[in-house]
């Protein structure tokens, strides 16, 4: 059984002015989410910054989302790290929280052989029960997960379920639909290639996009999931343009300040992530506003 099908966030998380995390603004930005028609939350990925806060912060997210979602929508905690003992001890303590599943994003600098990432994916599932996502992000961590690795773990491990694909590589893609058999829920890394993916047999998105736009990501889905494909690539092809705005800098530099402009308190940035260039900001703005995103 699928841990999510349709359109799940990576949600940003607000901060206060002097970077600790707003926990009120972040209840408001999950209410959002609930209520736009998200299917799931994915807390603590790297939308959500979750790079530049402790080991206590990232779990203390964690845990107050799954708090504050109560159980209404799955929520996934992204505990991968490139030290093999930490995404264990971040994993085995999201699952005490309540998470609905993880997500392990491959090691990232020390990168990995093949064989490594099976033993470092198969060493972190096997110390938990709940499902585990893959993220396969190659451009972010230098490291590629190869279809035959995929499914060997999804074979291997039964709570390796299935994989966030961002590698933007399609060909690569189906491949690993064609060596999964129907057994691998994918879905899809990167907005600009949701109805693709859906096409080959996906099962939703992981969504950076629905940050501002809950309701249209989730409808693109839906609306694939209910056989009225011409609107859901319709939908799909609307989005592109806020879809590049949401791009044009590094993640989440510019989502961060979308959310800023619908009126949230998303605070600043951690470093080494900079506030939004002027022109970059105007242009995100204009997209936002094309799409039918309210801005204040």
């Amino acid at each position: 059984m699928s841990v999510f099908t349709g359109a799940g966030v990576a949600i940003v998380t607000p901060f206060h002015e002097d970077g600790s995390i707003n926990y009120e603004e972040f209840a408001k930005l999950i209410e959002f989410q609930i209520q736009g028609g998200t299917d799931a939350i994915i807390v603590m990925g790297t939308t959500g910054e979750a790079a530049t806060l402790s080991h206590e912060e990232h779990l203390e997210a964690i845990k107050f989302c799954v708090e504050q979602v109560k159980g209404r929508i799955p929520v996934v905690a992204g505990t991968g790290s490139n030290c093999t003992e930490t995404s264990i001890y971040l994993s085995t303590e999201a699952e005490k929280y309540g998470a609905d599943a993880v997500l392990l994003v491959s090691p990232y600098y020390n990168k990995a052989t093949q064989n490594g990432l099976y033993e470092h994916f198969k060493r972190t599932a096997e110390a938990i029960k709940i499902p585990a996502i893959l993220y396969n992000v190659p451009s972010r961590t230098g490291c590629n997960i190869l279809p035959e690795t995929i499914v060997r773990l999804c074979n291997d491990v039964e709570n390796i379920v299935g994989v966030k694909e961002a590698s933007g590589n399609i060909s690569q893609i189906a491949k690993l639909f064609s060596l999964a058999d129907g057994k691998i829920d994918v879905y899809s890394g990167n907005d600009d290639q949701i109805v693709p993916i859906l096409s080959l047999g996906g099962k939703g998105v992981i969504s950076v996009l629905s940050n501002v736009a809950p309701k249209e990501t989730h409808d693109i889905c839906q609306l694939y999931f209910d056989g009225k494909v011409a609107e859901s690539a319709a939908l799909q092809l609307k989005a592109i343009e806020l879809v590049d705005a949401l791009f044009c800098e590094v993640n989440p530099i510019p989502v961060k300040k979308a959310v800023s402009l619908m009126g949230y308190a998303a605070g600043p940035l951690r470093l080494p992530l900079t506030e939004m260039e002027p022109a970059h900001a105007e242009t995100l703005k204009k997209a936002m506003i094309k799409f039918g995103v309210p801005v204040k």
